[in-house]
C-alpha cells in the first residue's frame, strides 16, 4: 500500500507521498512514488502513484519517454502537446488503460493490477490544477470546496486535512499539515513508510526546485512529530472528563 496526497490552493499545489513499497512481510523496498513528468518554462506536471508497481511504473516510465524533448511529436502521452491539464489527465487515464489492457489477463490470476493516480501541475494560461485518475482512467478534479485529493491508504491522514486545512490556508501551513497527515499515517499503518518525498509548486513559478526528501532522521520532521504528538497528549489532558 502507498499514501499520496495532493492539496491544491489558490497559491499554488502542495504534493506529497510517501516511498514504501511491499508484496509480502519480507518483501519491502523503497519506490518513489512522485515524479515530475515534466518541468519547462511553460509547464510543470507531477505525478503521484498508487497500487499495483508494475502498473504504475509502466504507466509513468511511458509517459516519461514520450514527452522527453527527442521523442515523436503526437505519439500517446506525449505530454508537450496538451494545452490544459485537463487534457493531460485525459493521457494519463488513456494510457492506464492502455496498460491495463496489456498486462491484466496475465497479472489478474496472482493479483490485483489496478493502480490510480494524482496528476497536479500548471500549463502556462491556466490556473494549476489537480485531478484523481481512477483505475478505470476516469478522474475527478479538485476544486475550491474540495482542495485535497488522497490515494492509497487515506484514512488514517484524513481527520487532520479535514479539520485544519481550507482554502485559506497558505502553502507553509498546508505543507505541515500534509506531513502531519503522513505522520498519523505512519503511526497506525505499517504499509506506509519514510522517506517522503514533498513538493511546493508556487503559483506561476514553472519550477519543480522546492522538492524535499524527509528521511527517518530528519531534525525538522523528528521535531514535527515530538512536538504534535506532546501537544496533542497536553490537550487532551486538559480537556474535562465525562461527567
Amino acid at each position: 500500500m502507498t499514501y499520496c496526497l495532493g492539496i491544491l490552493l489558490p497559491t499554488g499545489l502542495v504534493l506529497a507521498s510517501d516511498s514504501r513499497s511491499n508484496a509480502g512481510v519480507d518483501q519491502v523496498a523503497k519506490v518513489r512514488k512522485l515524479e515530475i513528468l515534466r518541468a519547462t518554462d511553460e509547464r510543470v506536471i507531477a505525478i503521484l502513484s498508487a497500487g499495483n508497481l508494475a502498473t504504475t511504473q509502466s504507466v509513468v516510465t511511458a509517459l516519461k519517454e514520450a514527452s522527453q524533448d527527442d521523442a515523436p511529436q503526437g505519439s500517446p502521452g506525449d505530454l508537450r502537446a496538451p494545452k490544459t491539464m485537463f487534457e493531460v489527465a485525459l493521457a494519463v487515464g488513456s494510457m492506464l488503460r492502455q496498460v491495463e489492457d496489456h498486462d491484466a489477463k496475465y497479472v489478474t490470476p496472482f493479483g490485483d493490477p489496478s493502480a490510480s493516480f494524482l496528476v497536479g501541475g500548471q500549463i502556462k494560461g491556466e490556473a494549476p490544477r489537480l485531478f484523481q485518475i481512477y483505475s478505470a482512467g476516469n478522474f475527478v478534479e479538485a476544486s475550491a470546496r474540495s482542495c485535497f485529493l488522497q490515494i492509497g491508504e487515506t484514512k488514517y491522514g484524513k481527520p487532520i486535512l479535514d479539520r485544519a486545512l481550507s482554502l485559506g490556508t497558505d502553502m507553509r501551513e498546508a505543507a505541515k499539515l500534509a506531513l502531519l497527515s503522513f505522520d498519523a499515517t505512519l503511526r497506525s499503518n505499517l504499509s506506509v513508510g519514510l522517506p517522503i518525498d514533498l513538493l511546493r509548486y508556487p503559483v506561476d513559478s514553472f519550477s519543480a526546485d522546492d522538492l524535499q526528501t524527509f528521511e527517518e532522521h530528519d531534525p525538522y520532521f523528528r521535531e514535527l512529530r515530538r512536538a504534535y504528538a506532546e501537544g496533542l497528549n497536553a490537550l487532551v489532558n486538559g480537556l474535562p472528563a465525562p461527567p
